[in-house]
């Protein structure tokens, strides 16, 4: 599967472990960095990778920062994308089956890296559903278009 990922200078070190685990496994990684010693702007990089999966580029995407929140709030954002970050194996199965995630965001200061690897690796293989869920997702495609139209807020 070819697959886009990128981290922040907080998760760099687990991106590499992520990248070399899937490479091994024999995924295509698009590796969008950081490997910048200094701090870095982790929306730059969400929406970037982000992008790549709504245009269907990547199949799907992995973030990493130092809570894997972030990225997810950032990636959030793009329309088409259903980004998570789970914490567990049940999570991270029913995030696929019921949601459609395309984007699964990581958090190196929060999460083992064993276990990391362990949930990149069922978040792949866990397919969609389908049937009753594709109802759901079409109204949150819905919901992005109606975003789109809304006039900006200007009570601020």
């Amino acid at each position: 599967m070819k697959l886009v990922i990128a981290s922040d200078h907080a998760g760099r070190n687990l991106r590499r472990q992520i990248r070399e685990h899937l490479e091994g496994l024999g995924h295509e990684i698009v590796d969008l960095g950081t490997d910048a010693d200094n701090p870095v702007d982790y929306p730059d990089f969400a929406l970037t990778a982000a992008r790549r999966v709504a245009r269907g580029e990547s199949a799907r995407g992995i973030l990493i920062c130092g809570t894997g929140y972030g990225m997810q709030i950032a990636a959030n954002k793009v329309r088409g994308i259903r980004a998570v970050a789970p914490c567990d194996e049940e999570s991270t199965r029913m995030s696929r089956l019921h949601n459609d995630a395309n984007v699964v965001c990581f958090g190196e200061r929060l999460q083992d890296p064993e276990l990391v690897l362990r949930l990149a690796d069922l978040w792949l293989d866990t397919p969609y559903e389908g049937g009753r869920h594709d109802r759901r997702l079409e109204k949150i495609r819905q919901i992005e278009c109606a975003a789109d139209s809304e006039p900006e807020p200007t009570d601020y």
